[in-house]
């Protein structure tokens, strides 16, 4: 039976003056999802095995390949229909076997280093003399010309300060922080060109490249971002097959790093041994999102949509960012399944890569299913900035598709408790989910703020008009020491937080898929106001 309750709203504490909402929500089938998900859960089966199994998940790569495959047959034995691989063009592949870094002189000990991806191995032990260069910009090649060959470079600008840590967010938002994030700020004035920037960005990485290949420099490297032993490793090279790999680059642990730093900068002799064995893989140049879905019945082939990415970086095992998103979205479907639901939207889950180079798998399903903008008329742009970016630049053009989806929701950030949900400025969706919240206050989710919330995949939503939300979650150790680190490994998920999350995103996605009317939309984005 559906119970029909009304939730008085508001603002998060009561920001802003009340609003009442009469929304159902079936108080039973939440009631069901709370069993099954707490009592029968599998969501730490399901991640173990994407993390300790199956390892870092690196767009283009076979262990990326194998968890496709893995997640659809695990969709599939659950009962869900239509999984499958839902393939996209992309670049070559990467992966790398061995990393090790030897200070030779002035003494013998090893260094804490990872190679950066898309860029080379060194084909075996290579040995050079340690200098610092800095090549931030394309003016700084010519006084370096010459002086590269056979050198290892060091090239982050400034040391990490070690003493004085960048602030970082609590691991736990508690009542004032909720109270604050309620609170939503003026926008502020538009900044510079996000496009230019950007293609400048894009231009020099190339011609760097270029420039160490060219110069014949052994091998450069970077300073992790992050104190205490902690390698936060990403891109270095492309994975367009036009671009430069450029040659063998590695991120070190700060204080690694800036041992060596001082010891050049001091007039001492500094000479390293560096092996990494990596490879390219062209024999396809297409990724692939792992789709499927439980059917509706009677709304027309109306849809909601739920999804997580399923690549990582290739420090650590992907676990936090985003193994955990992905185990959660893939539970909430279980959650469903298992109960025997026959939602009147379907219900479809999409494990998304190429999240990490710029929201590729994402970008690419809306593109062929709801809409996409022309983008930037000059060659130039279009070379340089990919067409996941391209929001706003051109004519907005929607398919079909476009008014069939009711809503998608997002899991991708970190492994924490959530606590409630972004409303993307919708007024006309925050009294909604209030109301959806209402009988999850006891877990630890009531949240809903107006504020904005971006880079990850429910961005290839919004940049079309459609109704995409990320839920806010308990930052923990995500950006202070896992996010894109070799610490992003099973050791920092907590078993409860998954539970949890997987009961609110089960009960999100019964509610959007059973209520009568889809939720409501924002007007369609204009071009952006830079242009005319």
């Amino acid at each position: 039976m559906t119970r029909t309750f009304h939730v008085l709203t508001a603002a998060v504490f009561l920001l802003s003056p009340p609003v009442l909402a009469d929304e159902p929500v079936d108080l039973g089938m939440v009631t069901r999802i709370r069993e099954e998900g707490l009592h029968h859960s599998q969501v730490m089966e399901t991640v173990r095995h994407l993390t300790d199994v199956l390892g870092p998940r690196l767009t283009g790569s076979p262990q990326l390949k194998e968890a496709n495959e893995w997640t659809r047959q695990r969709l599939a034995d659950w009962g869900l229909r239509e999984a499958s691989l839902d393939p996209y063009p992309f670049g070559r592949g990467w992966s790398f076997s061995r990393s090790a870094v030897h200070m030779l002189k002035p003494q013998q000990l090893p260094l804490s280093a990872l190679p950066k991806a898309y860029t080379p191995g060194t084909a075996g032990p290579v040995r050079g003399t340690v200098i610092v260069a800095k090549l931030a910009k394309e003016e700084d090649f010519e006084a370096w010309r010459g002086k590269l060959a056979g050198k290892i470079v060091l090239t982050t600008d400034e040391p990490l300060d070690l003493v004085h840590p960048a602030d970082v967010e609590p691991r736990e938002l508690n009542e004032e922080t909720l109270r604050d994030l309620g609170r939503f700020p003026v926008p502020a004035e538009r900044g510079a060109d996000p496009f230019k920037e950007r293609i400048e960005r894009a231009k020099l990485r190339e011609a760097l490249n270029r420039f160490l290949a060219e110069e014949k420099a052994l091998a450069t490297i970077d300073s992790s971002t992050r104190p205490w032993g902690v390698l936060r490793v990403s891109r270095g090279g492309s994975f367009d097959p036009g671009l430069s790999a450029g040659v063998p680059s590695l991120v070190m642990t700060a204080e690694h790093y800036n041992r060596l730093r001082r010891l050049v900068e001091a007039g001492q002799e500094v000479e390293l041994e560096i092996e990494v064995e990596a490879r390219f893989h062209d024999e396809d140049l297409k990724a692939y999102n792992t789709l499927a879905e439980i059917p509706g019945t009677d709304r027309g082939g109306e849809i909601v949509m739920v999804g997580a990415h399923l690549d990582s970086w290739h420090g650590g095992t992907g676990a936090t960012d985003n193994a955990a998103g992905c185990a959660v979205v893939m539970e909430a479907v279980r959650i469903l399944q298992t109960l025997g639901i026959k939602p009147k939207r379907t219900i479809r889950i999409a494990l998304w890569t190429g999240e990490e180079q710029g929201l590729y798998g994402s970008y690419a399903y809306v593109t062929e299913h709801f809409g996409s903008w022309s983008g930037p008329e000059d060659p130039e742009s279009r070379k340089w900035i990919s067409a996941s970016n391209w929001k706003g630049e051109g004519k907005l053009s929607l398919l079909p598709g476009h008014a069939k989806l009711s809503s998608y929701f997002n899991v991708d950030n970190g492994g924490g408790k959530i606590r409630g949900i972004y409303a993307e400025e919708s007024a006309a969706v925050r009294p909604i989910f209030e109301a959806w919240l209402a009988p999850l206050h006891d877990l630890g989710a009531d949240t809903v703020t107006l504020r904005r919330t971006g880079g990850t995949d429910h961005e290839s939503f919004q940049d079309v008009g459609l109704p995409g939300f990320q839920f806010i979650q308990d930052e923990l150790d995500y950006t202070a020491r896992t996010h894109h680190s070799n610490m992003d490994v099973y050791d920092h998920l907590d078993r409860e937080n998954l539970m949890q999350a997987s009961v609110v995103v089960a009960s999100f996605l019964y509610n959007a898929a059973m209520r009568p009317e889809k939720l409501p939309r924002a007007p369609l984005p204009g071009p952006n106001p830079s242009k005319p």
